[in-house]
């Protein structure tokens, strides 16, 4: 194994602590060209498709990408703003939204987002964060929710750049947390807002990111997390079992996936005469080609279609304040015991406290 080559060790620096904040990744542009070049990069990790490498690399490079590219590049052509990928516009408001809540509340803590797949890379910026003498590195997956497909392959990366690094950072990872108070209450906000807005559906569908049904039987968690978090959210919102319900979106392939399916599920509950449906994705943090596009776009059709008269979808946490309050309160569960809060602000807060405990001790010694 060669290393790379990395600048001498500086003695004295302060070391900095970073929360990297790691999404799955878009294109960088609507273009057939960059949503091949991404889709390769996706569904190339093996993570992602769990067959053999041989067989998928035909059925990959001879079916799926010259005929998946150009309908995938249209989709997100659908949902693309002025600013970017909607994906790429979120992450980057957390993590900014994040930096600003640390410094307000003191942290002398480094914020930063990459992608697994797509711009900006996980190996690049974990370069930049080294560079910078962050030598303290909090991975936090955007994924609420655990999947080998996900916050595995996450791990992944992070564990292969740093395999020819010589002087390596402490690392911590976040493996999920789809139960964390932090989340169901941010999640819990953004529901109540929209229905004293809207007023309340006759049903709450919860839809997650589908899986194919064998990693459940493999041991994977994600099904068990995922309905986890839908029974902690009704909990907060006090739904009846008749109120909501899980589904799971986004199958591919012709394998069994976890059900019951997002698409199928909505049209049988128009059929079944149930007039309105807010439909949420709470296993995605930010909003993306599966919300706008898949649910918002698709899904409502299919609803309307199918006889349902009135369809909402409760957007992604995004940027929300209750979120970025969310994930600093998750951050900071994960990095008890080190150095974050030595900033002016840190400063004024403790000598405040060396003030109070004066103040406590003279008023002891006079009443002795």
């Amino acid at each position: 194994m060669s290393f790379r080559a990395e600048p001498p060790h500086v003695h004295g620096r302060i070391d900095q602590t970073a929360i990297l904040l790691v999404n799955l990744g878009t294109p960088d542009a609507p273009t057939t060209g960059d949503v091949r070049r991404y889709l390769k990069q996706f569904l190339s990790d093996p993570r992602v498709v769990e067959i053999p490498r041989a067989l998928w690399w035909l059925i990959l490079n001879g079916i799926i990408l010259p005929f998946r590219s150009s309908r995938s590049a249209a989709k997100y052509a659908s949902i693309w703003t002025n600013e970017g990928s909607p994906l790429k516009v979120h992450t980057e408001r957390q993590a900014s939204a994040l930096q600003r809540l640390c410094e307000e509340r003191g942290y002398r803590v480094r914020v930063a987002y990459a992608m697994r797949y797509g711009n900006p890379g996980v190996p690049a910026v974990l370069q930049q964060l080294k560079e910078e003498g962050c030598e303290r590195i909090l991975v936090l997956p955007a994924y609420p929710q655990y999947a080998a497909a996900t916050t595995a392959s996450i791990f992944d990366a992070v564990f292969a750049h740093f395999a020819s690094v010589r002087n390596m950072p402490e690392l911590r990872l976040v493996k999920h947390y789809h139960d964390s108070d932090a989340y169901i209450q941010a999640l819990r906000h953004s529901v109540l807002a929209h229905w004293e807005q809207h007023g309340r559906p006759d049903k709450l569908v919860m839809s997650f990111h589908g899986v194919p049904k064998r990693t459940l039987l493999l041991g994977d968690p994600y099904h068990c997390e995922c309905y986890k978090t839908a029974r902690l959210l009704a909990q907060a919102l006090e739904l009846t079992p008749q109120e909501y319900m899980v589904t799971f979106q986004s199958r591919f392939g012709k394998a069994e996936w976890l059900q019951p399916y997002t698409a199928p599920s909505l049209m049988k509950l128009a059929r079944e005469g149930i007039g309105r449906v807010d439909v949420m994705c709470p296993g995605f943090t930010s909003d993306c080609l599966e919300t706008l596009e898949e649910i918002s776009i698709e899904a409502r059709h299919d609803f309307l279609e199918a006889g349902g008269k009135e369809f909402h979808f409760i957007p992604c946490l995004n940027d929300a304040p209750e979120w970025i309050d969310g994930l600093l309160t998750i951050a900071g569960e994960h990095m008890q015991g080190w150095p974050l809060a030595d900033s002016a602000a840190a400063s004024d807060q403790r000598q405040q406290q060396a003030d109070i405990s004066l103040q406590q001790a003279r008023h002891y010694g006079a009443t002795e």
